[in-house]
């Protein structure tokens, strides 16, 4: 089984980082959930997230949507290992959590950071054809810089089967 695209996905392909955050910035469960995506780096190893502060994306008590705290980290950590892994390997999102620190009163950023040795263990726990499963953390802050969510990822990577690959 290969690992079907979102239309925009497909359209970004191996594009560079700017075709990407346009396909993000257009990608309907963010756009419409007021995330923006800022900037991607050349090598897909920096992402940085800004949620606005609006009516749109305010809860009942005016302070930033909890689903949309979440939506704002949900595609970067596999998006970024499907990058730098390559094609040779399947990616999905296998576990989330978020735990609410305080309430999120203004524009909200959030940035993941994927290191080379972080990608390289990856690809070595991977080499024998059996899973792995990896925890990524990412801080929510407001403008001041405070934390107002913790969210937890967890990826599962496998590298596909000669007969898998694209």
């Amino acid at each position: 089984m290969t690992q079907g695209l979102h239309p925009l996905a497909r359209i970004a392909g191996n594009a560079g980082p700017g075709a990407w955050r346009l396909a993000g910035n257009l990608w309907p469960p963010l756009l419409f959930a007021g995330v923006r995506v800022e900037r991607i780096a050349a090598d897909f190893r920096h992402v940085r997230i800004r949620l606005a502060k609006s009516p749109l994306t305010a809860n009942m008590f005016g302070t930033q949507f909890g689903g949309s705290m979440f939506a704002m980290t949900d595609p970067f950590w596999v998006m970024m290992l499907t990058r730098n892994l390559g094609p040779g390997y399947t990616v999905w999102d296998r576990r989330a959590e978020i735990e609410f620190v305080k309430p999120g009163r203004t524009v909200l950023t959030a940035e993941f950071v994927l290191s080379e040795a972080e990608v390289e263990e990856i690809r070595a726990e991977a080499e024998s054809g059996g899973k792995v499963l990896r925890w990524f953390d990412t801080e929510i802050r407001d403008r001041d810089g405070a934390v107002v969510a913790r969210v937890r990822k967890q990826v599962y990577v496998r590298r596909r089967k000669p007969s898998e690959r694209q």
